[in-house]
């Protein structure tokens, strides 16, 4: 499961792959028309792949994967557009895309790039594996360890113990999770990062570590590095 910002003014595309990626897909699906909305939505949220339209109102798709690369955005970036010159595909790809698709284009064929810039080396090195302590995880098969005890997360599981992980010693709010895990939609979900952390201790607790993630009153959730 991905979590795809889709950046594209046309109703009839964003509507198709609207369905096509979070109903029939089962993805985390954002969808805005404008570059303005889309950078205010990058400004907070995380996304795995952002599916970016050329020509936009106002800031153009090159102008938000410039300010996105810019600002350090590691997200991938797909070019969704009906100009097939090569000078604009080379221009898109040297300010940070990582793709490029003529419209009009089959979902399957999305699907395929999408998977393929995602796509990890199906044995992880070490130096791939997260660690704190005891604890290692597993980005490719969402597996969490403690010495011989391990079990295996769900998508949104994994999502915010790695996110937590990679950000030891720090305290993060429900508010904080939400934009970095979920979509804005979730902000109006108030027991969406408490439910999810519920069942994320509950699998910690199976492998001897149901103290791992601390939480601290009035602030929020965090993991000791030592």
């Amino acid at each position: 499961m991905a979590k795809i910002l889709l950046v594209e003014d046309d109703i009839q595309i964003g509507e198709k792959l609207k369905e096509w990626f979070s109903i029939e897909r089962g993805h985390i699906f954002e969808w805005v028309t404008t570059g303005e909305d889309a950078l205010q939505l990058l400004s907070s949220f995380g996304f795995d792949v952002i599916l970016l339209d050329w020509m936009l109102p106002g800031q153009t798709g090159l102008d938000v994967c410039k300010h996105h690369r810019k600002n350090g955005g590691q997200s991938k970036i797909i070019f969704l557009t009906g100009q097939s010159d090569i000078t604009n595909k080379e221009q898109g790809l040297n300010y940070g895309g990582d793709d490029y698709l003529v419209k009009p284009f089959d979902c399957r064929e999305l699907s395929a790039r999408i998977r393929s810039l995602l796509r990890r080396p199906s044995v992880v090195q070490a130096s791939e594996l997260l660690q704190v302590g005891d604890i290692l995880l597993d980005p490719q098969s969402r597996i969490v360890s403690n010495n011989d005890r391990s079990v295996q997360l769900m998508p949104k599981e994994f999502k915010l113990l790695e996110f937590l992980m990679k950000h030891p010693d720090q305290c993060f709010g429900s508010a904080d999770l939400n934009r970095a895990i979920w979509t804005s939609e979730a902000n109006l979900e108030s027991n969406t990062v408490r439910s999810w952390m519920r069942n994320l201790r509950a699998k910690l607790a199976s492998i001897g570590q149901a103290d791992l993630i601390k939480t601290i009153a009035g602030s929020g959730y965090k993991i000791d590095s030592a």
